[in-house]
């Protein structure tokens, strides 16, 4: 595991990696994203194996959500300060967004860990700053119009971080940012829109409003109805519901134990398993349906944590399982976390569990427009920022960066030519896609 540096000189690092460095993208010799991409492939359930494929193909961006590993790789070449902090590993735009607080507010953070690390800062950064540049593109923005949404992004980032530099660290600490003050922070009217609409819908993303789409009651019981292969029983219920009792008895033991006491007035009713997002697809995820006496409903995700596509550039972190550096991870990044979020070891298979469909929501990227989408990556970089001085040291990085744009060109350039590889890439993985499918 790198060493973690706290209280150094950033501004000295300039001597040594110089900001204008952090531009730098070169395809290192031998590099082969396909083979790497086979490797992971290969690990994938079978039968998902084919939608994972499918879906990476529908974008450059698509295929960026799907292929952390092949970035983690790339990033493990370029330049770096050398100051860690607790990183996402995977911070692309949509792997942000709204969801509950324990005290049910709204807040707004990053909201994906599966390949949390400790880690170098800049490699959340230069992720989420190629995703904007890919999220313009899908979206038929010219580069007129994305570009400043990097640039915006990477400012409010070297802003923030300079902001919570000065904090005292329980001040940085307990910093939230929630969805009102992103509505308040927007300067662009349909920006402030789509804010706005995402709080509304957070309201009704709940387990009652979802309940009656996914369920249906059978001989006076309540079970999830089949839709493969997004959602679908893979055994009879009986096994499936013992396996989730047995998960759901280690996962205890990771909760305090007020969360224990609330958990222990529910009884598992059915069990599937679901597909979830872009580079998810192909491990294992189940939602699991609890009802309290009254028969009031719980809904939570049971997901499989492998190893961190990170760690064999950043080595192994200190942790029994990967559900437990997955949790650790969210924990630390996060503001505030799902109360009930824990995890598991059973029969060889590292998971961890959380409430599905918990007020969460996100922007859609889809409507975005330039404006929108230069509010909506500030917001992101602002919670990237406060995530990282949480659990880094805001005070190298801000000396580091500095005040002025030469840190913001560089991450901007670097974005366009990353953005650039990736589309190469997908080009390459297209045009072989068939060749990786299942065998009938």
């Amino acid at each position: 595991m790198l060493p973690t540096r706290v209280g150094m000189d950033g501004k000295a690092l300039r001597a040594n990696v110089p900001r204008s460095a952090q531009a730098a993208w070169d395809a290192p010799s031998g590099r082969d994203p396909l083979a790497q991409l086979s490797a992971v492939f290969a690990t994938l359930l079978p039968d998902l194996r084919d939608l994972r494929i499918a879906r990476m193909t529908r974008s450059p961006f698509a295929f960026l959500r799907g292929s952390a590993a092949l970035m983690a790789a790339d990033l493990a070449t370029t330049p770096s300060t050398g100051i860690l902090a607790q990183i996402s590993g995977d911070a692309h735009l949509a792997n942000f967004g709204g969801y509950a607080s324990p005290e049910r507010r709204l807040v707004f953070d990053v909201n994906d860990f599966d390949e949390s690390v400790r880690g170098p800062w800049e490699w959340d950064l230069k992720r989420l700053a190629t995703s904007v540049v890919l999220a313009g593109m899908e979206h038929g923005l010219r580069a007129a119009a994305y570009e400043p949404a990097v640039r915006r992004a990477v400012a409010v980032y070297r802003d923030r971080t300079a902001s919570y530099a000065a904090l005292p660290v329980l001040d940085r600490w307990y910093a939230q940012l929630s969805l009102s003050a992103a509505m308040r922070a927007s300067l662009d009217p349909r920006a402030r829109r789509l804010w706005q609409r995402a709080a509304r819908d957070a309201r009704s993303r709940t387990t009652l409003a979802l309940l009656p789409s996914i369920t249906q009651r059978t001989q006076n019981q309540l079970r999830f109805t089949d839709a493969p292969p997004l959602l679908e029983h893979l055994d009879d219920g009986a096994h499936g519901n013992d396996l989730a009792e047995r998960i759901l008895e280690t996962y205890r033991a990771s909760l305090r134990h007020d969360a224990r006491m609330l958990l222990a007035r529910f009884r598992v009713v059915d069990v599937v398993r679901k597909v979830v997002g872009v580079g998810s697809v192909g491990t294992w995820c189940a939602l699991v349906l609890l009802l309290d006496t009254d028969g009031n409903p719980l809904l939570l995700q049971l997901k499989e944590a492998r190893a961190s596509a990170l760690e064999p550039y950043v080595g192994a972190q200190p942790y029994a399982t990967h559900g437990e550096r997955v949790v650790a991870g969210q924990r630390m990044m996060q503001a505030t976390s799902d109360a009930l979020l824990g995890w598991a070891q059973v029969d060889e298979r590292s998971l961890y569990v959380r409430q599905y469909r918990d007020m969460k929501t996100s922007p859609d990227l889809r409507a975005l427009d330039a404006e929108a989408l230069a509010d909506v990556a500030a917001h992101c970089a602002w919670a990237l920022a406060r995530a990282h001085a949480r659990t880094g040291d805001p005070r190298a990085v801000a000396a580091y960066v500095g005040r002025g744009e030469v840190f913001v060109d560089a991450i901007a350039a670097f974005a366009r030519s990353y953005a650039e590889q990736v589309i190469h890439d997908h080009a390459s993985f297209v045009a072989v896609a068939h060749t990786l499918r299942q065998p009938a």
